[in-house]
């Protein structure tokens, strides 16, 4: 075996596979239990301060912790993924995380917990920095865009689906069972990936691809700036607006849980059928202009959301109407929107991926901070957030330059 074989171990060819689509099942998986950390532990947080003794808003810091740490993970997993074999960091994290999900489990106290969901989060955030750059490798650009909505759906679907199974797990064990669950889960992957790891790729440059270009290096990249700020203003926009739904839907507007709900099951069903469609519209039509008029339909929806508001409307029926322009169109631009971010950090695919994941998860809690003053008057200051996100990213688009095969 030559040297390049040992480095990367036997990747399939661009183009995918049933073999491919294996490893890509196995990376999903991983990222998502990092999800999980967070939806599957959420139903009981409330019984927490019974069971462990303190405050509610000290129960709150083991939601709060996780998101620190996975920040933590983020950056440090990319900067380690350009130095180390992913591979194996990508197992050390599945192992690391099943040990911290088990010792939380064994917790007497709240505050020892949050000190193990600090280090949960921190190794749970290793395969959302890997997938993406490992994904494209595995495949061609199409079947990539593919793969991207693949892990995208998914994504979407446990934050709807994890608390029901969390709300069961509680009532059937208690708060501890979740957290066993979770290392039981980590452990079995760690155990797969382990076996897999030469047929999971270790990123390497292809040709004109840079490797170790540094933090510093990239966030000076107008090309990657322009998709990965894209990326983040359109999603990050969404998520300020389904995270201030509830309480705008069921405090101003005079609804339920279920009208919350119901707009949920709308803008998914649209967001999964939409990032289907991203990988053929590319192909037929170009990255490019899918990813604009993705861009485009996301922020137009946001601000029919905020005229809806500023009409006056009350009625949170019509929210899942409203939300649908949203979701299609970050289902059409997600996929390719992401793989371009991705592409385009020229071979340092881990600290891309890191930096992508950051910038969303800082601008969807920066819009929800700046919404929350007013959270109680209505719709309007949630939807002018959302709208205000959402149109930057367009403006990123439309400013910044595209990479040069693009250009006119």
């Amino acid at each position: 075996m030559d040297e390049r074989s040992r480095s990367t171990g036997p990747v399939t060819p661009p183009g995918g596979g049933l073999r491919a689509w294996g490893v890509c099942l196995l990376l999903v998986c991983g990222t998502v239990l990092g999800l999980l950390g967070t939806d599957l532990v959420l139903p009981a947080v409330p019984s927490l301060p019974e069971a462990l003794g303190g405050s509610p808003a000290r129960a709150q810091l083991v939601l709060a912790a996780y998101a620190a740490g996975s920040g933590l993970g983020l950056l440090a997993f990319g900067e380690l993924g350009s130095r180390v074999d992913p591979r194996w960091l990508l197992v050390g994290s599945l192992v690391a995380f099943a040990g911290s999900s088990l010792a939380a489990a064994a917790s007497g106290a709240v505050a020892t917990l949050v000190l193990w969901r600090v280090l949960q989060g921190t190794s749970g955030a290793a395969p959302a920095v890997f997938a993406p750059g490992m994904i494209r490798l595995l495949f061609d650009e199409q079947r990539a865009i593919g793969a991207m909505g693949v892990l995208a759906r998914v994504e979407a679907l446990v934050p709807a689906l994890a608390p029901l199974l969390g709300v069961w797990l509680l009532e059937l064990g208690g708060w501890r069972l979740s957290f066993r669950l979770l290392g039981a889960l980590a452990l079995a992957l760690a155990v797969l990936v382990a076996l897999r790891r030469e047929r999971l790729p270790a990123p390497s440059p292809r040709e004109g691809e840079r490797r170790h270009v540094g933090y510093g290096t990239l966030l000076t990249d107008r090309v990657f700036l322009r998709y990965a700020g894209s990326h983040a203003f359109t999603l990050g926009a969404l998520l300020t607006f389904v995270f201030g739904a509830p309480a705008v839907i069921t405090g101003a507007l005079g609804g339920s849980l279920g009208d919350f709900v119901r707009m949920q099951i709308a803008g998914i069903a649209t967001f999964v059928l939409a990032s289907n469609l991203a990988g053929p519209l590319a192909l037929r039509v170009g990255t490019e202009r899918v990813v604009l008029a993705g861009s485009v339909i996301s922020a137009a929806g946001a601000v029919a959301l905020l005229l809806h508001g500023l009409a006056g409307a009350d009625d949170p029926a019509r929210l899942p109407w409203l939300f649908v322009p949203m979701n299609l169109g970050l289902g059409l631009r997600g996929p390719p929107g992401f793989l371009r971010a991705v592409q385009a950090s020229k071979g340092d695919d881990a600290r891309g991926a890191a930096l992508v994941m950051l910038a969303v998860l800082a601008l969807a809690a920066l819009g929800t901070a700046t919404v929350a003053p007013w959270i109680t008057v209505g719709l309007v200051p949630l939807t002018a957030v959302a709208a205000a996100l959402s149109v930057t990213g367009v403006i990123l688009l439309v400013v910044l330059p595209p990479p040069a095969e693009d250009a006119e």
